[in-house]
């Protein structure tokens, strides 16, 4: 029987029958290796040399910038009613007189440091009196040097005085560049004897 039968394939012309490559060489083998060591480990060297160059370089800028010390600020000057004495001197005549229910003394106004001080005010505590001084205030001293005051006080109502003074004192409003203040300054055992006799001789009457 004669036909033409299924066509064979060539020589080479079959999946199978392609020739194998080549297998690597040991020292093929061994380069690749080393490349891929290199490959993997390349990226974290670089970061770290490049790290390292950053801390280098920015501590030789800091080294070489000047270190500056902030200066501190500028003190303040003390309160005024830290930097005033007032000092009971002795009884004084008022300038021009007065009438027969007033009496005066003398006071030290002494500014011992800071800036000058201005007194602003004068005045005392009780109900039935009041004051005038000379010179009136406002006046100012100057650090290291002191004022003397004649403070003048009038009876208005004896019954209102107090029949014995036991720790009078004075209200003294001060002034400097820091701040005003209203300061009491107790003048005394002598002050209060000098007023509790000036009180009984000015409100006799009354006080019986």
């Amino acid at each position: 029987m004669s036909g033409i039968g299924p066509v064979e394939p060539g020589e080479g012309t079959r999946a199978f029958d392609a020739p194998e490559p080549n297998p690597p060489s040991p020292r093929d083998r061994s380069r690749g290796r080393i490349a891929d060591r290199y490959a993997r480990h390349r990226r974290p060297v670089l970061a770290a040399a490049t790290a390292a160059a950053l801390l280098a370089s920015g501590g030789l800028l800091y080294a070489t910038r000047p270190h500056k010390t902030p200066s501190p600020p500028p003190a303040l000057p003390p309160y005024p009613s830290q930097s005033v004495d007032v000092t009971y001197l002795e009884e004084a005549s008022a300038p021009g007189g007065v009438g027969p229910r007033s009496f005066s003394f003398a006071v030290e106004v002494r500014v011992l440091s800071g800036p000058p001080v201005t007194v602003t005010r004068m005045t005392q505590p009780y109900a039935g009196l009041s004051l005038t001084s000379a010179p009136r205030a406002p006046f100012r001293t100057t650090a290291g040097s002191s004022r003397r005051i004649v403070v003048t006080l009038h009876v208005t109502d004896c019954r209102k005085a107090p029949k014995d003074a036991g720790l009078p004192f004075l209200d003294v409003t001060l002034r400097n560049t820091r701040a005003i203040q209203a300061h009491s300054f107790i003048l005394g055992t002598r002050y209060a004897q000098h007023l509790s006799a000036a009180l009984q001789v000015a409100c006799s009457n009354d006080f019986r």
